[in-house]
């Protein structure tokens, strides 16, 4: 291409800047032959709205190089490109230009130098400059308002409003959207009314974003009602409209109106978006509306609204949410720009799903891309907690040390409860005194003495509490009840229990009932928990039931068992645990055809329980073992252990997992519904630790009597001290004595 004239050249050059296309536009640049301050403005103006900031700088840097001479048109162009870069230094630069070149009085101009001194964060400097403004338009006042409100000075800003108004300058759409966001952000839900009054003396009442503004700001500040009005009155309701009521219910915890709005919307013919989407899929987790949210997914994939990272991690939450973890691992690997919030809701949904080696794994994954937040934090605790990953804890918890997060939010009680729940009350006692004791640490405590049936111990650091001015919570009853089931305290446990209101002013809930329910069953007074069900204030839920219905198997009480169960299955048919309970009542009394109902009954709800697997560590590493898991690279070693314990056991007149006087059936039950997966990581730890080391186990299943039996003998036969925290209790072996003393297996076959 030969040299191009002036005007050819800058009409090229417009059109491609027009176009985007900055490759060609420099082509043409270059082969200008003359260029003028137009030809610079327009090249510069380009690569600034493209996001090109620093190349944008540098060529305004060769045209004043070059002795060009910037104007009203220049300044404005490069000042947005300094704010967008948040560049201070290069913005303060810029000024001294403007000032060099005689521009400080030029509305323009002064406007984009307030702008770019609030995007760089200097809103007092901002300030200084509009003062000095000889003359001031609305974008002026607008440029100042929005600088304080997006520094977090909300007071100032509402101040220069209120300046604006006395001036008189009237405010525009951008200013009264800003204002009424600013009123949110504060929380003033006087001074919201009071500038939606305003609104209504004024033709903005018509606009959109004015009153879209207002049913935000209403939802946000907990006026639900309000927001409803103002949504009620609006004519030409857009896609924004609906959206800001849909969240604003959503966010009211009111997920049952948001899905009503929702369907209203899709009536009224309104195309969703994704803020939409997302919004509707957060009501759908809080409902458990698997269908609905189904649904959402396919909308969302139909618009092409399923790559957007909001989408993609509120259908992480959902399905987790409703048990889906295989569809929300789906939607996780299908998204390509995930963010701290897609790893976290993964975490957390393999976490609450009971998959938490796999949310171990994602962590450690993670870690190789992005740094944790504390909310990540503390669901990777909580899943070392239920596996028993002390190491790992450990380190999450030295790192949170490390980046200064170890006291937000969460985190401190976070990491007491992972050590709680691993056993090591020693780190336990040390992290509680060194955090702030509040109630929920006071709890955590409580709650880690009742699953070891410490009764005795539990009543006494409810007193510690008591003593330290920390006034209880309905958590702490529920913990101080079950400690007192745990350890047949019938009497204290009754006692705490009608305390609850009349000294404490805590209304009992469902959970409590339970724990009364429990406490009364596990002493064998099962007619006493039938009669304290009947006379409840409340209807009974399935947990209350439940609570009966695993005392009738403790105690073979059969007909009181099926009537509990009938109760349950009446509101919920879903939860494979009672299924497990009646399963086992039948079989501890040798009914095996009302057994074989039981699994017909799983089977027809489509319901399996989990296959049995059991987490040891060894040397920081966590272990898992499934059971009938033959590939495990030293799964000859660990059988031939197990085998040489077996036969010492039948020499020594106990008899083995596999003794002849085993009925069939009952050994059929063992592995449904226990799984021995505990064997083989105990066996792992005595094959790869050192003599005398302890080792802790973690399973998701209950211990059945057989393995408890051979957990007793290995403890005594190798002289090492075996914990098990199976679902039910925390089992500690030493010298072939268990700490919960057998209970809850006297009564039972298996």
């Amino acid at each position: 291409m030969t040299l191009l004239t002036l005007q050819l050249g800058n009409v090229l050059l417009s059109m491609f800047v027009r176009f985007g296309n900055l490759i060609d536009a420099w082509y043409v640049f270059g082969k200008m032959e003359e260029r003028n301050l137009f030809s610079w403005n327009v090249l510069i103006g380009g690569y600034a709205k493209a996001g090109f900031f620093d190349e944008a700088l540098n060529l305004y840097h060769r045209m004043l190089w070059i002795s060009v001479r910037p104007d009203v048109y220049t300044f404005p162009c490069v000042l947005r490109t300094c704010g967008g870069m948040s560049d201070f230094l290069r913005g303060r630069e810029v000024h001294v230009h403007v000032l060099r070149y005689g521009y400080e009085s030029d509305v323009d101009v002064v406007n984009a130098l307030i702008t770019m001194y609030v995007k760089c964060g200097y809103v007092d400097t901002a300030r200084l400059v509009f003062d000095k403004m000889p003359y001031r338009d609305r974008i002026s006042w607008n440029a100042m308002i929005s600088g304080y409100f997006e520094n977090g000075k909300c007071l100032e800003g509402l101040r220069l409003f209120f300046m604006m108004l006395e001036c008189p300058v009237d405010p525009d759409l951008m200013t009264m959207t800003s204002v009424i966001t600013a009123c949110e952000t504060l929380g003033d839900k006087k001074l919201g009314k009071e500038i939606h009054g305003y609104v209504l003396r004024t033709e903005f009442w018509r606009e959109p974003s004015v009153y879209n503004s207002l049913i935000q700001m209403y939802s946000s500040v907990g006026l639900i009602d309000e927001a409803e009005k103002v949504f009620s009155r609006t004519e030409n309701r857009d896609v924004v409209s609906w959206t800001a009521m849909i969240s604003g219910y959503e966010n009211s915890s009111l997920p049952q109106k948001a899905l009503e709005t929702y369907k209203m919307m899709e009536v009224e013919g309104v195309m969703p978006d994704e803020i939409t989407i997302a919004s509707v899929l957060g009501a759908c987790s809080c409902l458990g509306r698997l269908d609905m949210g189904t649904d959402l997914h396919e909308i969302a994939k139909q618009r092409g609204l399923i790559s957007d990272v909001m989408v993609a991690n509120t259908l992480i939450d959902m399905y987790t949410k409703c048990k889906r973890i295989d569809k929300a691992l789906e939607v996780f690997h299908s998204t390509s720009n995930k963010n701290i919030i897609s790893w976290a809701s993964i975490i957390f949904g393999l976490r609450i799903n009971n998959r938490s080696f796999e949310a171990l794994l994602s962590f450690r994954e993670m870690m190789l891309q992005l740094k944790p937040n504390s909310v990540t934090l503390v669901s990777v605790l909580s899943a070392c907690g239920r596996i028993g990953a002390m190491t790992c804890g450990k380190e999450i918890h030295a790192y949170a040390l490390r980046t200064g997060v170890s006291l937000d939010g969460f985190m401190p009680n976070a990491i007491l409860d992972m050590y709680v729940r691993c056993g090591r009350m020693e780190y336990a006692w040390k992290q509680f005194f060194s955090g702030d004791q509040n109630v929920a640490a006071w709890n955590i405590l409580l709650t880690g003495y009742a699953e070891r049936g410490k009764g005795a111990l539990a009543i006494e650091l409810f007193q510690k509490m008591l003593e330290s001015n920390i006034y209880p919570d309905q958590i702490t009853f529920i913990s101080i009840l079950c400690a007192c089931s745990r350890s047949g305290m019938v009497a204290e446990g009754l006692d705490f229990f009608n305390n609850m209101k009349y000294k404490y002013s805590i209304t009992p809930n469902l959970k409590h009932y339970a724990c009364v329910v429990d406490l009364l069953g596990r002493a064998g007074k099962l007619e006493d928990a039938y009669e304290f069900i009947q006379n409840m204030p409340m209807k009974p839920d399935p947990a209350v039931w439940g609570a009966l219905l695993n005392a009738c198997r403790i105690h073979h009480h059969i007909e009181l068992g099926e009537l509990a169960a009938e109760n349950i299955f009446r509101d919920d048919t879903t939860s494979v645990g009672y299924y497990i309970l009646l399963s086992n009542l039948y079989a501890d009394i040798h009914k095996w055809d009302k057994v074989a109902e039981v699994r017909k009954m799983m089977r027809q709800n489509g319901l399996i329980v989990d296959p049995g697997c059991s987490w040891v560590e060894v040397k920081g590493t966590v272990h898992a073992f499934l059971s009938d898991d033959n590939l495990h690279p030293q799964i000859k070693e660990l059988n031939a252990v197990l085998e040489r314990f077996y036969e010492k056991m039948k020499e020594d007149g106990i008899g083995g997992p596999e003794s002849d006087d085993m009925d069939i059936m009952e050994a059929s039950k063992a592995d449904i519904f226990c799984g021995h997966s505990e064997r083989q990581a105990i066996a792992f730890g005595l094959l790869n630790t050192a003599p005398g080391t302890p080792i802790w186990v973690t399973k998701n299943l209950y211990m059945c009597q057989s393995c408890h039996n051979t957990v007793k003998f290995i403890s005594k036969e190798v002289r090492r001290e075996i914990s098990v925290r199976d679902t039910e209790h925390f089992h500690h072996f030493k010298g072939g004595i268990c700490s919960c003393m057998d209970e809850g297996y006297l009564n039972r076959s298996v």
